[in-house]
Parts: C-alpha cells; structure tokens; sequence
C-alpha cells in the first residue's frame, strides 16, 4: 500500500453561534455575535472540532457515490466510517506531531505537489488558481495547503516508523507479478520539463518581449550551454520551476487517456513522436505565453518489467503486514499524548487504559474558542516564556487540578474600631 494520501482531513466548515456581553469588559452594551468552532478533542498542541467530523463525514458521502454504492451496501460503508471519524481525526493528528518530533520536512515535495495540481489545472495565474483551490477544496489556498502539508508529514511518518521495517522477498514479488502480469500492462507515456515564458498584459511590446526571451532560452537549452532545469528553474514563469521545470503529472496518449493526464493535442502531436532529451520548438500557449518542452522521459505502450512495477507490487504485498503494525504504532503514541476528549464522543482507537477525560474546559473554554485563538494564546505563552496548554516535551501524568473556589465576599463591619457607626 502507498502510503501516499493515507489520510486526508478537510479544514472545519461547521460553526457554533455563541452571542457575549461586553460586561466581562467593563463595557455596558452587547457584544457583537461571535463565530466560533465547537471543541471535541484536544490532541498534543492541536484541536479537533464538530466542523472537522462534519466536513470529514461530507468526505465520505461523496466517496462513496464515486464509488457506485447504494442501498444498503452504501449505508454500512457509511456507518463504519462514521464510526472511526475520531479515530481517524485524532490518527492524523497525532502522526502530525510525531514528525514534527522527528524534525520531518516536506517542503520541497508540497512545493512539487502545487505545482503538479496547478499544471494539471492548466491555471497560471496566482490568484485564478488560488479560487480553483477554493471551489475545489471549500477552504482557502492557505488552509488547503496546510491540509496538504500535514498528510504528507503523516505518510512520511508511517512510511519511516512501519513500512520501512517490511522487507518482502523477491520470490513473492517475482511469483505476484506472474499471477498478475495482467494489471501492469502500461499505456504509452512521457515525462515533461517545461520553460514558460508569460505574456503578461497580452499588449503587443510585452508579446514580443516574451517571444524574444524564450527564443534565446531554447537556443541555449539546445546548444547546450546550459542545462534545460537550470534555466526552467531561473527564468520559467510556471510553477513547476520550483522542481526544475519537472511536471509531476505522468502524461498519457491518446483520447481514452484520463483527461488529468492529457496534453493539449498540439503538445501531445509533438512530444509522443520523439524520445528521451529531446527539446521541442517554442509552442505558443493561448492566455498563458510561450513554452518549450523537454522529454524527460518516453514509455513505450506494453508489459511493464518486474523493475518497472517492483514499488507497486512491493506496497500491494505490504499492506496486510502493515496495517497491524500501524494500528499498533498509534495506540503507542496515544499512550504518550495529551489527549482530552468531549463527552458523547468515542474514539474508536482508544489506548486501553488511557484517561482522556475531558478535565479543563475551564481553561480552554471548548465552546467559545476558536482555533485561531488557541494557536494565538500559544504563540503568546511561548514568546513570553510559558509552556503552552498540551504542550508534549514531555508526558503529561498529572491529573488535572480541581477548580479553584472564588472566595466569597464579606460584609463590613458595622463599626469602625473606634466604635463610631459604618457609613
């Protein structure tokens, strides 16, 4: 199994309307209504909300349409996957801060990873692309890419501490890929580098500016005075120059190709005709500019080798290995995290013996906090020197303290100690 999209979690979209009154302010007229996130569960430094259950259910519902169910097939799907939402929320939180303990960083491949889906979006334009992500997604670019961020530290997690140690023999893979030579029969493909030069405002001097510029570029790349990534990299208006000009996607010929893995068809005609290195001439790309491309690589339509699926095959036959392993691997780090969990919330995961009492909402205020202002009030404790609530340096065994009696106020006395009456 690929670790790869092991979890993906959706940012919260469901909000408790709580109105407050100014008076805790020192203020004599109400306050205007507050929108806020309700709490469930408190995992390490991090939260998990209604909305978050709420838009992880949405998730489900519309995976399994996709996937054609109906009925009551449909209904038990569901029903299991609501019975894990928790479990799975709290899952991905907890191999979050695993790597971040392990000092995990997926920069370099969120940054391939953005490029990749704004390629195949075939959207140059910053801004255009960022609404893309938010109809796509239902959350801004930001909170998308955090989303995205945070699976991939999850899937290097697991990938690191469980598949690493899984070491399948060759004689499993040999006889699996002989029993299924069938499934890895590959259709024609390329690999593409990309220089794209924008044409801007579309005003003739800056068309021809641009025109101008990937002229020299190609013929740079083509006498190979200098490599094609470097220049994709220094001078390519595309996203993809943050990889080397490297386009993630693996495209494929011809028209029952998937369309996420389709070129424009003048783009296709040109690079499917020609092998690995080869450099094509400036193609002009309608509201977008000029490019040219480079075969990074060309698979032939046919029987994939052993070498070329090994991977694949490798994570097939690790799955039923693994997936004990991992199970195991979070009920241990449950153990050691600071975990509080509502009432009338189950975590299907749970560590036996583990108390995950709710124990301080006082302190968190759960209904009327959202997450913005918890990850401020611990920025602000860690500035000025304190240790923020469930902060994990280290394992937290104390139980949570009772909460403190406000003392109750005394009349005065009814005379001063001269014996004079009390005004």
């Amino acid at each position: 199994m690929s670790t790869r999209n092991w979890r993906s979690r959706a940012a919260s979209a469901s909000v408790l309307l709580i109105v407050s009154s100014l008076a805790a302010y020192g203020a004599d007229r109400p306050d205007e209504p507050v929108i806020v996130e309700e709490i469930v569960a408190k995992v390490n430094g991090n939260i998990i909300t209604r909305g978050d259950l709420t838009t992880a259910h949405a998730n489900v519902v519309k995976a399994i349409q996709q996937a054609g169910l109906s009925g009551t097939q449909a209904q038990q799907a569901l029903a299991e996957e609501d019975r894990v939402e928790l479990r799975n929320e709290i899952d991905q939180d907890l191999l979050v801060s695993k790597g971040k303990d392990l000092d995990i960083n997926v920069d370099a491949d969120l940054t391939k990873e953005i490029a990749g889906v704004q390629s195949s979006s075939k959207i140059t334009d910053p801004d255009k692309f960022h609404d893309y992500v938010r109809q796509e997604s239902g959350m801004s670019f930001e909170d998308w890419r955090q989303k995205e961020k945070d699976r991939m530290i999850a899937d290097r997690v697991v990938s690191e501490q469980v598949f690493r140690n899984i070491v399948i023999p060759e004689a499993q893979l040999q006889k699996y890929y002989d029993e299924h030579k069938a499934d890895f029969v590959r259709k024609e493909s390329v690999t593409l580098r990309l220089i794209l030069v924008s044409t801007g405002d579309g005003k003739p001097a800056t068309v021809d500016a641009a025109r101008k510029k990937i002229d020299g570029l190609l013929a740079r790349a083509r006498a190979g005075t200098d490599k094609f990534d470097t220049l994709a990299r220094q001078y390519s208006d595309d996203a993809s120059a943050a990889d080397d000009g490297l386009l993630p996607t693996q495209f494929e010929r011809g028209a029952g190709a998937d369309p996420m893995k389709q070129l424009a068809k003048p783009i296709e005609d040109v690079v499917f005709t020609h092998e690995k290195g080869y450099i094509t001439d400036v193609i002009q790309i309608r509201n977008a500019g000029f490019a040219i491309y480079k075969v990074e690589e060309h698979i032939p339509a046919g029987q994939a080798t052993l070498d070329d699926v090994r991977n694949q095959i490798n994570n097939i036959l690790a799955k039923p290995i693994a997936d004990p392993k991992l199970r195991a691997y979070l009920t241990d780090l449950r153990k050691d995290a600071y975990l509080q969990i509502k009432d009338g919330y189950v975590d299907a995961g749970a560590a036996p013996g583990k108390d995950t009492a709710w124990k301080d909402p006082a302190k968190l205020m759960p209904q009327t906090t959202t997450k913005a202002q918890v990850a401020n009030q611990r920025h602000l404790k860690k500035i000025l020197g304190f240790i923020p609530v469930g902060y994990t340096g280290e394992k937290d065994t104390t139980s949570a303290a009772p909460p403190t009696q406000a003392p109750i106020p005394q009349a005065p006395p009814a005379a001063n100690a001269d014996g004079s009456p009390n005004r």
